[in-house]
């Protein structure tokens, strides 16, 4: 089963590659960028996710799966990046999530310390291509990065920014998110909040 995936098909290039775009989404809040790199990801990972997980996981950081992810994704990110993996989300450097309805409250992840404020927990969410375009509903960001405001580009549930509200006002300390759909990615750093509407 894993060797049906065996990862990125120039290692090099597509790492470097993913990396840079991985940085470019989280200087620039809200924005939709597209990864370039060739592979074929295991089920319940879009291309874009498993690119991210191939370019940060290694041998040193710990990830939470969210539960009932298919098996084949812990077996391929262990031959193919050596993470550890923890059942404990205030443990976690790194959680994949392929269902936000289900995953637990940000304020359950490792939130950095002030000494530390970034060994926190990093979000990859797969949010699905329904739900990756903007609508009438789509809430404006600020912060960091963004001139003025901008639309984010995803329909999230207003639980989700209840939570994010809490997060923002953390800050140095809380948690950053990458969301996923197909061959894009677009970051949520800490340092950015949603407009009141």
């Amino acid at each position: 089963m894993i060797t049906t995936f065996p990862g990125f098909n120039n290692l090099v290039h597509d790492s470097q590659s993913t990396f840079r775009i991985l940085l470019d989404a989280l200087s620039r809040p809200g924005t939709i960028n597209q990864v370039t790199a060739q592979l074929t990801a295991p089920s319940g990972l879009n291309l874009a996710c498993a690119a991210a997980c191939l370019t940060l996981l290694d041998l040193e950081t710990q990830v939470w799966l969210q539960p009932e992810l298919d098996r084949s994704v812990q077996n391929w990110l262990l031959f193919h990046t050596g993470c550890r993996f923890t059942k404990e989300t205030n443990k976690a450097d790194f959680a994949v999530i392929w269902n936000m309805d289900r995953m637990p409250n940000l304020s359950e992840f490792k939130q950095g310390t002030p000494v530390y404020p970034e060994d926190s927990t990093t979000l990859l969410i797969d949010v699905g291509a329904d739900n990756a375009r903007a609508n009438n509903r789509s809430p404006l960001l600020k912060g960091a990065g963004i001139n003025e405001e901008i639309t984010m580009p995803i329909d999230l549930p207003d639980s989700f920014w209840q939570q994010w509200q809490q997060n923002y006002n953390s800050y140095p300390l809380g948690i950053d998110i990458y969301f996923f759909t197909e061959n894009k990615v677009i970051g949520l750093p800490r340092t950015s909040c949603k407009t009141n509407q």
